[in-house]
């Protein structure tokens, strides 16, 4: 259980670790952000440099009920811990609470490593104290972060770890140590950081083994065009290799999916022994990923039992795939919000999922589809590309919105075509000319083009027996 007596850190700790001073008196920690505008009373204040120099923001922060400081010069207002660098302070801190959990494990990928991250952290929630990341909290900031608020005590932790220029998951694996890693899958996403496009990401996303401790476990998607790679580099720090994907002599190989309206059930084959589990995500992609996690959850000292009733439970995260019914004049169609991310894997994944969903009488698979980003020069094709996979997987309308998603909806069949605008909040705005009854519906697309707003409206739809004083017209409900 996580020592709940020890302070999460003392000012006198800080220093310890940071090899800083500390001016003022010694005091408790109980928690740490470098945000003034969600301090609550014991939390360490971190004063990083970003847009803004957070020393600024000091004064506001003791306000609010900070204990102590983290700077790189005098403040007012409060003790503080006085470092050379602020966000190397941050990161000693991290290493120094690295320890406290006895077994870490490290995610990242393409697709997916937020999503199986939080698994995996439900499945050690289950076996006893753990702690993971928050968020997205995977880059320079989010790792040490995430690794310095772990309380004395932690039995297991997860981390997710990112990237978006070459060079940056290996130092932060190094960061965490983790005792298993994997990678989830491989694609087109920041590739306009490398070079050699995919083959790059690919070796970028293998440095997660690089930090593995002697004798770590690396989880391998043997399903990925890059497996290869990934595999090698994994060969390459020593460790051991486990597999998951589709092909005998996999350690965990899919035998089979099947979707349902409350999840899907999975039949695999782990070390050779068949088995079969529930999940409550039904999204085709979730039969690789509940491997990717019970390998994981393996090499973290989990039982499998303890893996399946983890997976049973899982609800999909917001953006990431949650559904919801909601009613409308003449009936009730299905949103499916997948607004937080998107790259070409995930959207094709995507298209297949929707056309396994069961439509309504009358009613018609719907895509609404804004921009990917980050894909530089391959933009436009990489657009264009998924007209062939919205093809075979039989949908019926595709709305659209933004200047790259209009490349894919100029070259689209006509029978296809619903809406595009030049902004997702225009075609917010036009939510209730989106849908009928019947329909199953799914919005996907980057965070930065603004999906979550037509996912947002589309949701708020109502039909007016759901107000009795309303004039007949639909209305958002608050």
């Amino acid at each position: 259980m996580p020592d709940t007596q020890t302070p999460l850190w003392t000012a006198e700790a800080i220093a310890s670790a940071t090899g800083g001073q500390l001016h003022g008196p010694d005091a408790d920690v109980s928690g740490l952000t470098y945000n003034s505008r969600e301090i609550q009373p014991g939390d360490l204040f971190l004063a990083l440099h970003g847009a803004r120099d957070g020393h600024e923001f000091a004064a506001a922060a003791f306000a609010a009920g900070a204990t102590v400081a983290l700077v790189d010069r005098p403040v007012e207002g409060g003790p503080y811990v006085l470092v050379p660098d602020t966000l190397k302070g941050l990161e000693a801190m991290g290493v120094a609470a690295r320890d406290r959990a006895r077994l870490r494990g490290a995610v990242t990928g393409s697709v997916g490593k937020t999503s199986v991250t939080q698994a995996i952290k439900a499945g050690l929630d289950l076996a006893g104290s753990a702690h993971a990341s928050i968020k997205s909290y995977n880059n320079h900031i989010g790792v040490p972060l995430t690794l310095a608020r772990m309380p004395h005590g932690t039995d297991r932790a997860v981390f997710e770890i990112g990237m978006n220029h070459p060079g940056e998951i290996g130092p932060l694996s190094a960061f965490v140590r983790p005792h298993a890693a994997c990678v989830t899958t491989v694609g087109p996403v920041h590739i306009e950081a490398f070079a050699d496009g995919e083959a790059g990401v690919a070796r970028e996303k293998a440095a997660i083994f690089q930090g593995l401790v002697p004798g770590g476990i690396a989880v391998v998607n043997a399903a990925d065009a890059h497996a290869d790679i990934v595999r090698q580099g994994a060969l390459g720090t020593g460790a051991v290799v486990r597999t998951f994907g589709h092909d005998a002599g996999c350690d965990a190989r899919l035998l089979g999916f099947t979707p349902d309206s409350e999840g899907a059930t999975v039949v695999a084959e782990l070390d050779g022994q068949r088995i079969e589990y529930r999940l409550a995500q039904s999204g085709v992609h979730w039969g690789l990923n509940s491997l990717c996690v019970i390998l994981m959850l393996q090499a973290l000292d989990v039982s499998l039992d303890t893996a399946l009733q983890a997976l049973a439970g899982f609800q999909p995260l917001a953006g990431r795939g949650q559904m919801k019914t909601v009613a409308i004049p003449g009936g009730d169609f299905t949103l499916i919000d997948e607004s937080y991310n998107a790259n070409p894997l995930s959207m094709k994944a995507g298209f297949v999922s929707l056309a396994a969903k069961p439509v309504g009488q009358g009613g018609r698979r719907v895509v609404v589809l804004t921009d990917m980003l980050e894909l530089g020069q391959h933009s436009r094709a990489l657009h264009e590309g998924l007209v062939p996979a919205i093809e075979a997987a039989g949908l019926d309308v595709v709305h659209a919105a933004g200047p790259q998603m209009r490349q894919l909806y100029d070259i689209l069949p006509p029978s296809l075509r619903g809406q595009w605008r030049e902004t997702a909040a225009e075609l917010a705005a036009e939510a209730a000319a989106l849908v009928q009854p019947g329909d199953v519906v799914m919005v996907k697309g980057s965070n930065g083009s603004r999906a979550s707003l037509v996912a947002a409206a589309l949701g708020k739809l109502t039909s007016e027996d759901d107000n009795p004083s309303s004039s007949g017209a639909p209305r958002a409900t608050r």
